[in-house]
Parts: structure tokens; C-alpha cells; sequence
């Protein structure tokens, strides 16, 4: 089988609202990699149970998801976009991955100590080995770049691990080591109330984030109540260093306008953060307004939604399950 040079895998949970930290962290720069790589787009919701999900909830935020996917310019005749479990090369990947992978890498991620906090002993064994199942995502077809934020990168660097031991341990040269991504002037978009901790749709609060699905009012609402300080805005970047929330809302304008940092405060530098906030609101309404009205448009048509994931799944497993059997044949397993 030929081996892809430029070949892309990214997920994303079907779970809760997807927000503006989703899209100006990775969603966005998914449509815009649809130019120049081949790209193989999912909704993870075998990640998704890993924590316990009311069956018919994630049945409708997959559907949803998909539509808010659509909604933002992933092109189904560009990428192949599906849902995980529909390809379930992707689990038993991840199971042959589970032989590969070391203890002591696992307990090194730091994203299970954030999630399972002090209840470890009660989390799923899912939520434990998340990431080989990340790296199998990304493997079962051969993707070869990586579009991640900060906080995925030791997953990546986990899946390399596991790909070079693979290699290493079977005598082969079969799986690449994938290349990260990082993408965009807001590629960690923080909480509207705290600088400091990253936009969630598992924070309590609503009014930490703007959701994609968020009306034109709300959003406005939603800015002007975000967290400041009294002083104005200063005239270049190095004036935001102490102060974490001016610097989230203007790495938020900077994002959306597809700017840098330096040059929106030299528009702004000096000014109170009303008239800020004003130019902030009438930005994300223009730009995730058209995206939400699409979005609304998708979800009254399943039927269109269900066809595109059907066919993306159809073209998933067309790559990954000849992978799967290479790699049975690989560790030694008989064929059926």
C-alpha cells in the first residue's frame, strides 16, 4: 500500500455546545487544511463514553455536531468526515495499541489526573487508556500530520512513542510518526471570566464561553459582562503579559479577524475596554452568526446529516480496515 504524505486526522466530541474555543482552536483551521492535505475528520464518541452519556443525548450532539462541522465548511466532497464508531478498525486498533503502550507512559498524562481529579480509583478504565485509543485514531490511517492545541501535544508525542515502539519491537517500517500542527494566533482560547483557565463546556457557567450556537444578543451580552481590569488597553503585546484576561479578549479579536496581536492594539491601544468590547461583539456576531443560521439549517434535514456520515464512514473504512489487516498479519494474528 502507498504510503500518504499529507494525510490529516482530527476528532472532536459530539458532547455539549461546541464554542468559540473549539472553532478558533482547531475547527476553523480544519476547513482551511481541506486545501492542501487529505483530510479524515471524526466524531470521537467512542472517547465520548469513557464518562457516562444518556444514550438518546449522545445519539442527538452527534447528529448535531456533524451539522455544526458542516455548518463551518467541512466539505464532504474535500474530506471524509464520519463518526468513530462507525469504523471499528479504530477499537481494535487500539486494543493492539494497548499491548504497545507502557504503563508508566500512560500515568505520565496529565490529562487523566485533570479529568478523574481525586476520584481515580473510580474513573473507567476508557478514560485511562484514551490517549492509545487517540494514537490508533490517528494511526489506522497512516495520517502523517496532526492539527492539535497545546494541551494535546504529549498525546501526540504518546502516539509517536507507541508508533516507534510498534516499529521497533515488530522489525517494520510501517507506521509513520506523525507531525504536529499548531495553527493560528488563538490556539488556547481562555474563559470570558478567568484569563487564566481554558474556555470549557464543562465549566458551570454559560457566560465562560460563547457557543457556536449562541443568538447575536447573547453573544453581545456575553462580551460586554466578560472579565477586564481598569486600565486600557496597552499600545503592544508586552502590556498584556500580567494581565490574562485583556490578553484573552484581544487574542479572541486578533483570531477572528485573522490578525495579529500587535496590530489590533495599535488600533486600540489606549482605549477603555467599552469600546473594545463594542468592535469584539460586532466581530463574533459577524463571524459566528452565518455559521449558527447554517447549523439551524442542517439540524431541521437529518436525513442530509445521517447520509454524510454514512458515506464518510463507508470511505473511512475503505482506508483503514486493509491497515488493520496489515497490521494483524504484522503481530501474527491467523487470518479469518
Amino acid at each position: 500500500m502507498p504510503k500518504p504524505t499529507k494525510r490529516i486526522l482530527s476528532g472532536v466530541q459530539p458532547t455539549g455546545n461546541l464554542h468559540l474555543g473549539n472553532y478558533l482552536g482547531a475547527l476553523r483551521n480544519w476547513v482551511r487544511l481541506q486545501a492542501e492535505y487529505e483530510c479524515f475528520y471524526c466524531l470521537v464518541d467512542l472517547h465520548a463514553i469513557t464518562v457516562q452519556q444518556d444514550a438518546a443525548a449522545l445519539r442527538a450532539s452527534t447528529r448535531d455536531g456533524a451539522a455544526m462541522l458542516l455548518a463551518m465548511g467541512v466539505d464532504p466532497s474535500k474530506s471524509v468526515l464520519f463518526v468513530q464508531s462507525n469504523v471499528p478498525a479504530h477499537a481494535e486498533l487500539g486494543w493492539i495499541f494497548n499491548c504497545v503502550a507502557r504503563i508508566g507512559w500512560l500515568n505520565r498524562m496529565t490529562q487523566f489526573k485533570e479529568k478523574a481529579g481525586k476520584k481515580k480509583e473510580n474513573a473507567t478504565v476508557g478514560l485511562y487508556v484514551y490517549p492509545t485509543l487517540m494514537a490508533a485514531d490517528i494511526l489506522v490511517y497512516l495520517a502523517t500530520h496532526v492539527p492539535v492545541g497545546d494541551d494535546q501535544r504529549q498525546h501526540l508525542e504518546l502516539c509517536r512513542d507507541i508508533a516507534q515502539s510498534f516499529n521497533s519491537q515488530c522489525g517494520v517500517e510501517y507506521f509513520p510518526l506523525p507531525e504536529a500542527l499548531i495553527l493560528g494566533e488563538a490556539t488556547r482560547v481562555m474563559s470570558l471570566r478567568d484569563g487564566q483557565k481554558k474556555m470549557s463546556k464543562s465549566d458551570e457557567s454559560d457566560y465562560t464561553r460563547i457557543n457556536m450556537s449562541d443568538s447575536p444578543d447573547l453573544i453581545a451580552q456575553k462580551i460586554r459582562k466578560a472579565r477586564t481590569d481598569p486600565e486600557p488597553l496597552p499600545g503592544d503585546p508586552k502590556g498584556l503579559e500580567s494581565r490574562p484576561e485583556a490578553k484573552n479578549l484581544v487574542g479572541i479579536f486578533a483570531a477572528l479577524a485573522d490578525r495579529a496581536p500587535a496590530d489590533v492594539l495599535k488600533d486600540y491601544g489606549g482605549a477603555q475596554f467599552s469600546k473594545f468590547k463594542e468592535d469584539l461583539a460586532e466581530l463574533a456576531i459577524a463571524k459566528v452568526g452565518p455559521i449558527t443560521t447554517e447549523m439551524r439549517r442542517l439540524q431541521g434535514d437529518p436525513g442530509h446529516v445521517e447520509r454524510v456520515l454514512h458515506e464518510g464512514a463507508e470511505r473511512a473504512r475503505a482506508v483503514a480496515d486493509p491497515i488493520v489487516r496489515d497490521v494483524k498479519e504484522i503481530v501474527g494474528f491467523l487470518r479469518a
